[in-house]
């Protein structure tokens, strides 16, 4: 009996489709830890995961797979969430790259579906882009705590599915200039990229559903855009509005035709010479008897 008997549902080869399939995850302190716990678990079977931190004191209220004993060694997220992956996967396929996820695209061109836990809307839309441009889904997941006055603070977030060919995070709104602009802002009323565990592992549980969809036939004709709210008040995820509006949207932002690095340069392309081939003994004294014989 394999561990996966209970989620055979998801196809007859599933098992072989997960084993195969190679995930990047960029970011992993807060939902980007739940996502490699929970794919870990699924059996997915090759990782790319890219973070530039340590983990800190701060990081431990959310950050699954972290110890006290990490934060002592100042020990970097990638390594936590690589030995998380061990633990269930001991031959699984990883990447680990202690750095931005600049430092990791030859690697994440080769992923299947890629997961974007970030904080800066600027940041979303370079990986939305990258992915786009190497034909790779991209999963987007996000919280912020807004400041009611009053009535206290409200805990929302948000779910896109962005698969190239579809609408785009520019498409629905999420991601407008006016944000951008406004990135270098505080980041949401209860200081710095506030964060907590439960409504990251209610986004990354969704989004480990969406990358499941993308991946094996556990149901038909998935959409290949999703765009869900999360209100962590109320305890609910709902279909954004627009959603409706996007069903026959064509994305301007990202043709079709737009594909592969903006970056290649092909003089910078090292090329290795071809091998020569030694020819085996007795090689000339045959081209020779085989020419005099057509002569």
């Amino acid at each position: 009996m394999s561990r996966l008997d209970r989620q055979s549902f998801l196809g007859p080869n599933s098992d072989a489709i997960l084993e195969a399939a190679t995930i990047g995850i960029v970011g992993l302190g807060g939902g980007g830890s739940h996502v490699v716990q929970q794919t870990a678990h699924m059996g997915i079977g090759g990782y790319v995961n890219a973070d530039p931190d340590i983990i800190e004191d701060t990081n431990t209220n959310r950050l699954i797979g972290g110890t006290l004993t990490d934060v002592a060694e100042a020990r970097s997220k990638v390594s936590i969430a690589e030995r998380l992956i061990r633990g269930l996967k001991p031959n699984g396929r990883i990447i680990s790259v202690k750095a931005d996820w600049h430092h990791a695209v030859e690697d994440l061109k080769l992923c299947d579906v890629i997961v974007g836990a970030v904080d800066g809307f600027r940041e979303r839309e370079q990986l939305e882009r990258f992915s786009r441009r190497h034909l790779i889904p991209y999963i987007d997941i996000g919280m912020d705590v807004h400041d009611l006055g009053k009535k206290g603070f409200l805990v929302s977030g948000q779910i896109i599915l962005s698969t190239p060919g579809g609408a785009c995070m520019r498409c629905c709104g999420f991601i407008t200039d006016e944000r951008l602009e406004q990135e270098a802002k505080l980041y949401g009323a209860a200081g710095a990229r506030p964060q907590v565990v439960w409504s990251n592992g209610v986004l990354a549980s969704t989004a480990v559903g969406l990358l499941t969809q993308v991946l094996t036939a556990w149901y038909p004709n998935p959409p290949s855009f999703v765009f869900l709210d999360y209100d962590g008040n109320k305890g609910t995820i709902s279909r954004n509005q627009r959603l409706e509006l996007l069903k026959t949207h064509v994305c301007p932002h990202h043709p079709s035709d737009e594909t592969g690095d903006p970056l290649f340069d092909i003089r910078r392309q090292v090329f290795k010479p071809r091998p020569v081939m030694k020819p085996e003994r007795g090689f000339w004294r045959r081209l020779w008897d085989r020419l005099s014989r057509k002569i």
